[in-house]
């Protein structure tokens, strides 16, 4: 289970926090009746049918390629990227290339590159399908994979993730023959990535999904009554708000979880940036980033915030090895757990933080694995939502992202633009 505790007295009102805890529990029922609001018992209500053709699909690609390039911006890609890297990359034959999150020709580039002449398949997720930058890569993957393969045996080899009913991908993938699976209609890309947009590549990378959604169940178990400790993180969150602390950091000491930080941004920069409000979502990993932006967070502006995420369960083993002559001055560390070290600095970086001034604020994770990271999800998610509902904005829609669509379109000249 995902623990949440701070220290806040003297910053947050009582009265202020037990209203705004009030407000977030209520908006429990909210974010389930919401249109948009599927995620919330997806853990206890996932198709059971499709999540096992995902298993089996996982499986075949791994059987005959050596590359699954998965095709997605936004949550179409940044959920399950997370979620591998996390749980420390790949553990099967199949490695996972990003492409179709940018319009770079340097990046596309570099991914083709890197596949070469090696084996792959496609996961290309997109609702819709017309969405420019992935609907570029899978123009450039799908003739390389057709001209390696020919057209038969190239659409074996495509997995579209895409609308149940319509759409241009939809469309596609039907006449092809692509194997299709779903993004669902009443949840957000943002929230997706317990279900197929993320489940594919998860499952393709070896890690157990099953136990992924097990962990997200036992935390909507402890969450869905009252919105327990997310109500409580929610709060606090928007009474620092109230304070005009108004970015919060998310920092962790584990180099792996850069992609979870990514997801988190968006998962709360989209559900909150707008009319005007919001928190601004930023994010640390340390202790890489205590030598570029600790100096900032420990004597900059008094406007920002930490949430520290923490493992509680010791790590892979790693000790400081002995010498005979003490030229580094690391005597005093021989012996010593790297994890142990890496915990002391985490508790050491806290304090120094709060003595600067900084709120702070913890998350603790019970070890790290495909349960503990299912139930973060769900954890962050829940909370994502009761937030935004106090702070007074709908958490499920992003009506900004469309303009520089708009303005790139005229540039283009797309047509209608």
């Amino acid at each position: 289970m995902i623990e949440f505790k701070c220290d806040l007295g003297h910053l947050v009102d009582e009265n202020t926090f037990n209203l705004k805890l009030e407000q977030a529990r209520n908006a429990v029922t909210r974010a389930q009746e919401d249109d948009f609001g599927g995620w919330v018992d997806l853990p206890v209500k996932y198709d059971k049918e499709e999540f096992a053709r995902i298993e089996k699909a996982a499986e075949k690609i791994n059987g005959d390629s050596d590359y699954l390039v998965c095709i997605g911006i936004g949550g179409s890609y940044l959920g399950h990227r997370a979620v591998i890297e996390a749980l420390g990359g790949e553990r099967k034959r199949t490695k996972i290339i990003y492409a179709g999150n940018s319009l770079s020709s340097l990046q596309l580039n570099c991914a083709l590159r890197e596949l070469g002449d090696a084996d792959f398949s496609i996961n290309v997720i997109s609702k819709s399908g017309t969405t420019t930058e992935p609907a570029v890569a899978f123009r450039v993957f799908k003739e390389k994979l057709i001209a390696k393969y020919g057209e038969e045996e190239a659409a074996k080899r495509i997995y579209a993730t895409t609308d149940a009913n319509k759409g241009a991908l939809h469309d596609e993938a039907v006449a092809k023959g692509y194997e299709m699976f779903v993004v669902p209609d009443n949840i957000g890309g943002r929230y997706s990535v317990l279900t197929a947009v993320g489940l594919l590549a998860i499952a393709t990378a070896g890690i157990n999904i099953r136990l992924l959604m097990d962990g997200a169940e036992e935390e909507r178990f402890a969450l869905i009554s009252n919105g327990g400790l997310a109500a409580e993180y929610a709060a606090v969150r928007n009474c620092l708000l109230d304070r005009h602390y108004d970015i919060e950091i998310l920092a962790n000491f584990e180099p792996q979880f850069a992609s979870f930080n990514e997801w988190w941004k968006q998962l709360f920069g989209e559900s909150e940036g707008k009319d005007g409000l919001g928190i601004f979502p930023a994010s640390v990993v340390d202790s890489t980033d205590l030598h570029s932006m600790g100096q900032y967070i420990q004597e900059g502006r008094r406007n920002l915030f930490e949430t520290f995420v923490q493992i509680d369960s010791d790590l892979s083993h790693a000790a400081v090895p002995a010498m005979n002559d003490n030229l580094d001055g690391l005597a005093y560390l021989e012996g010593k757990e790297l994890d142990y070290i890496n915990k002391k600095a985490c508790e050491a970086t806290k304090a120094a933080h709060k003595d600067g001034g900084v709120p702070v604020l913890e998350i603790k994770m019970p070890s790290l694995d495909e349960r503990s990271l299912g139930g973060l999800i769900y954890f962050f998610e829940m909370s994502c939502a009761l937030s935004g509902f106090v702070l007074g904005v709908n958490p499920f829609n992003q009506p900004g992202v469309e303009a520089y669509k708009n303005n790139m379109f005229k540039l283009l000249e797309k047509p209608g633009y």
